[in-house]
């Protein structure tokens, strides 16, 4: 993986922040998005002290005509990305369909499905081109079944598989590959984004079972990254210890 150009999207915290942290110690150059500038820059100055090259690009992926620019910007030796990372998502509430906000589900469908198709459609051309790349989409459990208050939020990550395994499809006749991971409870600013800031509701989330961390989904996105090429890792299902699905856990409480 050494020297390998690593682009992620939404980097700037949990599951996209372990991944840059996870890959800056395999010695790769890495690519980072978010829409914090600050954090990005931040982040940033803790890799370089590490000797990692990073490269920052400061967009939200609801944003088409934003990322084309930051994407077209990039310098000829940034330009030839090795592995795309998919991460950037949210949610946001637990509604019931027939009760949710409209235009929260835009944000929420306009990152998780259409951010993530976009950037496919950006970089893995030039992968196809070079016949070299990997494209590793963040999904979730939530993709599997719906549960209650998250229709919505599941419908997106139900998406996110069909958009892998289609996109692994086209891509059947090259040496690309396509992986979604599916983590299970991971305690990150998800769930506070969810409660729109209320950390008391986010952190019942994951009272009485210990959940995973960015970090422990980095080492899975990194474990399907550094296979060997003859080697695809399709579809990877993690959850904590004591979950067994989307709905059904056992908490110490």
């Amino acid at each position: 993986m050494k020297g390998k150009t690593i682009f992620i999207t939404g980097a700037t915290s949990g599951i996209g922040e372990g991944c840059a942290r996870k890959f800056t110690s395999a010695g790769c150059r890495l690519i980072l998005n978010g829409r914090n500038v600050e954090k990005l820059e931040a982040l940033k100055r803790e890799l370089v002290l590490s000797g990692c090259e990073v490269l920052t690009l400061p967009f939200d992926v609801r944003d088409r005509e934003a990322m084309k620019l930051a994407l077209d910007s990039l310098q000829e030796e940034w330009k030839n990305i090795d592995v795309l990372i998919n991460n950037a998502g949210l949610v946001i509430g637990l509604d019931k369909e027939h009760e949710g906000s409209l235009d929260e589900w835009d944000v929420v469908i306009d990152t998780n499905i259409k951010g993530l198709l976009a950037m496919t459609r950006m970089v893995v051309p030039g992968m196809v081109e070079r016949q070299c790349g990997h494209i590793i989409n963040i999904g979730s459990v939530a993709g599997d079944a719906a549960y209650a208050g998250g229709s919505v939020y599941c419908a997106t990550k139900a998406a996110v598989k069909a958009l892998s395994d289609g996109l692994r499809i086209d891509l059947v006749d090259t040496p690309l590959r396509v992986t979604n991971i599916k983590p299970g409870l991971v305690e990150t600013n998800f769930s506070v984004v969810r409660f729109r800031g209320d950390k008391s509701k986010a952190d019942a989330v994951y009272k009485g079972i210990r959940p995973l961390t960015g970090d422990d989904i980095a080492e899975v996105v990194y474990y399907a990254a550094s296979a060997p090429a003859h080697v695809q890792i399709a579809e990877v299902l993690v959850m904590p210890t004591y979950q067994a699905n989307g709905t059904v856990c056992h908490r110490n409480v």
